[in-house]
């Protein structure tokens, strides 16, 4: 269940809050082989199931962007913010990917809003973004995303 918060001083004040986690995910394979598509991404790690059996990771792994892609699609499951006229996503500051996620595994997002600070029109947030694999040792991807909310 998605925390709503207030506008942009509610924003404001939940600068350091852990806002919890969206539902699970599965990443399929489908997924991976469109993602290649729109992206031209095919090395072989990703849609070649056969050598991925024999590769680094036991089998085909999704991209690591295609991971971070998922942040709009998830973050409205953590994070819902009312009294606003939009919000936009304004880029990243910091992502890695310490981990593989495997084709057929669950993935889910927690969040976490580390700055607001006010820009013309509203504010622009910096929310720390966790994407865990459901078992593995190691999130994979971490990244503190960017959204500007106008009123």
């Amino acid at each position: 269940m998605a925390t709503t918060l207030e506008g942009i001083e509610g924003l404001k004040a939940a600068v350091g809050q852990d806002l919890g986690s969206s539902g699970w995910v599965e990443v399929t394979q489908d997924q991976v082989n469109r993602f290649a598509d729109a992206t031209g991404d095919h090395q072989w790690i990703h849609v070649d199931v056969e050598r991925a059996k024999a590769g680094p990771f036991g089998g085909p792994i999704a991209h690591g962007y295609l991971t971070l892609s998922l942040a709009p699609v998830l973050l409205p499951e953590v994070l819902q913010v009312s009294g606003i006229s939009m919000g936009v996503n304004y880029g990243c500051n910091k992502v890695r990917f310490p981990s593989p996620v495997p084709i057929g595994s669950k993935l889910r997002l927690g969040a976490k809003i580390v700055d607001v600070e006010e820009v013309a029109g509203g504010a622009q947030a910096t929310i720390s973004c966790t994407f865990e694999v459901e078992g593995a040792p190691k999130p994979s991807c971490v990244a503190e995303v960017i959204y500007r909310y106008y009123v």
